[in-house]
């Protein structure tokens, strides 16, 4: 897990003007969800990370040592990576635009440094990866992103 400050920096303050710029019918490379739905989608897995939203490990714990050391490489996610807690069509949006669903997506970012600021040592189950700390956290969120991001065309 390479430089984990400089990641969390993109996530608290370079994620959202990213997502302002991208264009709100841009074509997606893959997948079904469209720029709204993945934002909106981010703002899901921010809740996630800050136990808001709690669920249970699925991934059987003797696989849970090669999940994490995908988390912590710096190997991306597959296009087209199945995610077996979203249904097959993507759920309609719930704000009323894009620009709602960023300011969503930040309220979510800014609640989850909130969490780990006041609880550095603390851990939170992510149902694929196990319970994670902080700097887990942080990688699987800039990791998420970048593979949403690519969806859409933004390069890094």
């Amino acid at each position: 897990m390479d430089n984990i400050p400089a990641k969390a920096q993109f996530l608290r303050n370079d994620l959202a003007k990213k997502l302002h710029a991208l264009d709100a019918d841009a074509p997606r490379k893959w997948g079904k969800m469209n720029v709204q739905q993945m934002i909106e989608h981010m703002s899901y897995s921010l809740r996630q990370a800050s136990g808001k939203d709690v669920y249970e490990c699925l991934t059987p714990e003797e696989n849970l040592p090669r999940m994490q050391a995908f988390l912590a490489s710096e190997k991306p996610f597959r296009e087209n990576t199945p995610n077996r807690l979203l249904p097959d069509e993507p759920e309609a949006p719930s704000k009323a635009n894009k620009e709602e669903a960023i300011e969503e997506l930040q309220e979510e970012i800014n609640h989850f440094f909130k969490v780990f600021e006041e609880d550095s040592n603390k851990k939170i189950m992510n149902p694929f990866f196990g319970l994670l700390g902080y700097e887990q956290w942080v990688q699987l969120l800039h990791k998420h992103a970048w593979h949403h991001l690519h969806q859409f065309g933004i390069e890094e």
